[in-house]
């Protein structure tokens, strides 16, 4: 039988339309979005990863996110956005993962997402300047995000030891910039809330 197994080490930049930090991290979706609906887009940058024997190690991927009220209740839409660089065999691979269908951290997505918009293959970049993190995808995507500094300037506020699906450390910023404009979606949540995580997931 083949290897499905698989994993990704790296770090999650999101940012959304909540007016202030995100309320579904911390009641883990038993709380609606500040707006009553969600819309975020996430950029993640893949340090080390593989599923099988396919490396995923130093791509970049997007994806985007519509969810009409409680994220507990599902109904999600979602779009994928992969790495113009990765292969076939890794498309097919970050596919079955960001879709749940692999099994693991991102399972859930299988339950939840009820509408798939499909999947682009474009250039992505992912840099960190200073303490902002950059994401973008050329004509799709533009954003930066920096942590809130917490009572110590020099350090990140950050939310420790939570069971958020995501990652157990969550660092609470704010989107300096956040254009997404693809799949007849256009938003811009410039000033609105922003998590950064570190990316530990595996599977199945």
């Amino acid at each position: 039988m083949t290897d499905q197994s698989w994993a990704m080490k790296g770090e999650l930049v999101l940012s959304c339309n909540c007016t202030v930090f995100c309320p579904c991290v911390l009641s883990l979706g038993s709380h609606p979005p500040t707006e009553g609906y969600c819309q975020t887009w996430a950029g993640f940058r893949i340090d080390a990863g593989h599923f099988g024997e396919t490396d995923l190690s130093g791509l970049n991927l997007g994806l985007i996110m519509e969810i009409p009220g409680y994220m507990s209740r599902g109904n999600w839409t979602a779009g994928l956005f992969i790495d113009k660089r990765a292969s076939v065999y890794a498309v097919k691979a970050l596919t079955k993962i960001f879709t749940g269908k692999a099994g693991g951290t991102t399972s859930l997505l299988s339950i939840l997402v009820g509408k798939f918009l499909g999947v682009e293959q474009v250039p992505i970049t992912y840099e960190t300047r200073d303490r902002t993190r950059v994401f973008q995808i050329p004509k799709i995507i533009d954003g930066a995000v920096t942590p809130i500094p917490g009572k110590d300037r020099e350090k990140d506020t950050v939310i420790t030891n939570s069971e958020y699906w995501i990652a157990p450390e969550i660092i609470v910023a704010k989107s300096d910039k956040s254009k997404m404009r693809a799949f007849g979606r256009n938003w811009n949540f410039a000033g609105r809330s922003a998590e950064i995580c570190k990316l530990d997931w595996r599977g199945p």
